[in-house]
Protein backbone atom coordinates (compact mmCIF):
# COMPACT_ATOMS: atom_id res chain seq x y z
CA UNK A 1 0.00 0.00 0.00
CA UNK A 2 0.99 3.62 -0.66
CA UNK A 3 2.46 4.89 2.53
CA UNK A 4 4.55 7.34 3.67
CA UNK A 5 8.31 5.97 4.81
CA UNK A 6 8.28 7.84 7.74
CA UNK A 7 4.79 5.23 8.77
CA UNK A 8 7.66 2.56 9.75
CA UNK A 9 8.39 5.05 12.79
CA UNK A 10 5.49 5.81 13.61
CA UNK A 11 4.60 2.55 14.35
CA UNK A 12 7.55 1.52 16.29
CA UNK A 13 6.50 4.99 17.98
CA UNK A 14 2.90 3.69 18.90
CA UNK A 15 4.17 0.38 19.79
CA UNK A 16 6.68 1.45 22.00
CA UNK A 17 3.80 4.20 24.08
CA UNK A 18 2.00 0.55 24.64
CA UNK A 19 5.03 -1.18 26.21
CA UNK A 20 5.23 -3.69 22.85
CA UNK A 21 7.80 -5.07 20.80
CA UNK A 22 7.36 -4.41 16.57
CA UNK A 23 7.96 -5.90 13.94
CA UNK A 24 7.56 -3.72 11.32
CA UNK A 25 7.30 -4.66 7.41
CA UNK A 26 8.89 -2.81 5.04
CA UNK A 27 6.69 -3.69 2.18
CA UNK A 28 5.84 -1.86 -0.80
CA UNK A 29 5.95 1.16 0.82
CA UNK A 30 10.10 1.17 1.75
CA UNK A 31 9.49 2.47 5.00
CA UNK A 32 12.59 3.70 6.75
CA UNK A 33 14.89 1.71 8.32
CA UNK A 34 14.31 1.19 12.32
CA UNK A 35 16.56 2.05 14.57
CA UNK A 36 19.13 -0.54 16.36
CA UNK A 37 16.92 -0.65 19.39
CA UNK A 38 16.38 -4.50 20.67
CA UNK A 39 12.44 -3.84 20.85
CA UNK A 40 11.83 -3.51 17.19
CA UNK A 41 12.84 -5.60 14.21
CA UNK A 42 12.16 -4.59 10.37
CA UNK A 43 11.33 -7.08 7.69
CA UNK A 44 10.80 -7.48 4.31
CA UNK A 45 8.62 -10.47 2.56
CA UNK A 46 7.15 -12.38 5.60
CA UNK A 47 5.03 -15.51 5.75
CA UNK A 48 1.61 -14.18 7.64
CA UNK A 49 0.61 -17.39 7.76
CA UNK A 50 3.36 -18.21 10.40
CA UNK A 51 3.81 -14.37 11.91
CA UNK A 52 0.40 -13.77 12.79
CA UNK A 53 -0.95 -16.22 15.49
CA UNK A 54 2.84 -15.60 17.54
CA UNK A 55 1.75 -11.28 17.60
CA UNK A 56 -0.38 -10.07 20.20
CA UNK A 57 -1.81 -7.27 17.50
CA UNK A 58 -1.71 -6.67 13.87
CA UNK A 59 -1.79 -3.18 11.96
CA UNK A 60 -2.48 -3.29 8.70
CA UNK A 61 -4.14 -1.75 6.06
CA UNK A 62 -7.69 -3.89 6.09
CA UNK A 63 -7.05 -5.91 2.92
CA UNK A 64 -9.69 -8.81 2.66
CA UNK A 65 -6.40 -11.15 2.87
CA UNK A 66 -4.57 -9.93 5.62
CA UNK A 67 -7.43 -9.18 7.53
CA UNK A 68 -8.66 -12.89 7.39
CA UNK A 69 -5.25 -14.23 8.40
CA UNK A 70 -4.93 -11.87 11.04
CA UNK A 71 -8.66 -13.06 12.05
CA UNK A 72 -7.81 -17.11 11.31
CA UNK A 73 -4.60 -16.30 13.87
CA UNK A 74 -6.44 -15.21 16.83
CA UNK A 75 -4.41 -11.70 16.43
CA UNK A 76 -6.21 -8.58 17.53
CA UNK A 77 -6.28 -6.51 14.60
CA UNK A 78 -5.66 -2.60 14.03
CA UNK A 79 -7.19 -1.17 10.77
CA UNK A 80 -6.16 1.75 8.75
CA UNK A 81 -7.87 1.87 5.75
CA UNK A 82 -6.89 3.66 2.40
CA UNK A 83 -9.25 2.79 -0.12
CA UNK A 84 -11.76 0.58 -1.64
CA UNK A 85 -12.96 -2.65 0.59
CA UNK A 86 -10.47 -1.85 3.52
CA UNK A 87 -13.07 0.89 5.22
CA UNK A 88 -15.55 -2.47 5.08
CA UNK A 89 -12.89 -5.19 6.46
CA UNK A 90 -12.27 -2.08 9.10
CA UNK A 91 -15.85 -2.09 10.32
CA UNK A 92 -16.31 -5.69 10.50
CA UNK A 93 -13.33 -6.00 12.27
CA UNK A 94 -14.55 -3.28 14.79
CA UNK A 95 -18.52 -4.94 14.80
CA UNK A 96 -16.97 -8.32 15.48
CA UNK A 97 -14.82 -6.80 18.68
CA UNK A 98 -11.85 -8.28 16.94
CA UNK A 99 -10.13 -5.27 17.34
CA UNK A 100 -10.31 -1.14 15.59
CA UNK A 101 -9.73 1.02 12.90
CA UNK A 102 -7.95 4.29 13.21
CA UNK A 103 -7.85 7.08 10.18
CA UNK A 104 -4.93 6.98 8.10
CA UNK A 105 -4.59 9.84 6.79
CA UNK A 106 -3.33 12.10 10.16
CA UNK A 107 -1.84 8.81 11.63
CA UNK A 108 0.52 9.69 14.82
CA UNK A 109 1.87 7.89 16.73
CA UNK A 110 -0.86 9.07 19.55
CA UNK A 111 -3.53 8.06 17.58
CA UNK A 112 -2.46 4.59 16.66
CA UNK A 113 -0.75 4.01 20.60
CA UNK A 114 -4.72 4.61 21.15
CA UNK A 115 -6.03 2.54 18.83
CA UNK A 116 -3.56 -0.63 20.18
CA UNK A 117 -4.64 -0.27 23.63
CA UNK A 118 -8.48 -0.84 22.38
CA UNK A 119 -6.99 -3.43 20.48
CA UNK A 120 -5.07 -4.90 23.26
CA UNK A 121 -7.43 -4.63 25.68
CA UNK A 122 -8.05 -7.99 27.31
CA UNK A 123 -11.69 -8.77 26.02
CA UNK A 124 -10.69 -8.04 22.65
CA UNK A 125 -7.69 -9.89 22.80
CA UNK A 126 -9.63 -13.06 24.21
CA UNK A 127 -12.39 -12.26 21.81
CA UNK A 128 -9.99 -12.70 18.67
CA UNK A 129 -8.40 -15.62 20.05
CA UNK A 130 -11.56 -16.92 20.08
CA UNK A 131 -12.89 -15.95 16.82
CA UNK A 132 -9.85 -17.57 15.26
CA UNK A 133 -11.71 -21.11 15.67
CA UNK A 134 -14.85 -19.57 13.85
CA UNK A 135 -12.91 -18.34 10.61
CA UNK A 136 -14.47 -20.81 7.96
CA UNK A 137 -11.05 -22.12 5.82
CA UNK A 138 -13.74 -23.38 3.07
CA UNK A 139 -14.99 -20.76 1.42
CA UNK A 140 -14.28 -22.13 -2.28
CA UNK A 141 -15.79 -24.86 -1.47
CA UNK A 142 -18.75 -23.65 -0.31
CA UNK A 143 -19.07 -21.15 -3.21
CA UNK A 144 -18.63 -24.16 -6.06
CA UNK A 145 -21.02 -26.32 -4.15
CA UNK A 146 -23.63 -23.18 -4.22
CA UNK A 147 -23.30 -22.25 -8.14
CA UNK A 148 -23.53 -26.10 -8.77
CA UNK A 149 -26.54 -26.67 -7.19
CA UNK A 150 -28.11 -23.47 -8.78
CA UNK A 151 -27.23 -24.12 -11.52
CA UNK A 152 -28.71 -27.96 -10.85
CA UNK A 153 -26.05 -29.44 -12.29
Amino acid sequence: MPAAPSLGRTVLDAARRVGRRAIVSRGWADFDPIDAAPDAIAVGDVNQQALFPRVAAVVHHGGAGTTTTAARAGAAQVITPMFSDQFYWAHRVCELAIGTSAASMGLSAETLAAALDVALAPAVADRARRFANDVATDGADVGAREIIRRLGV
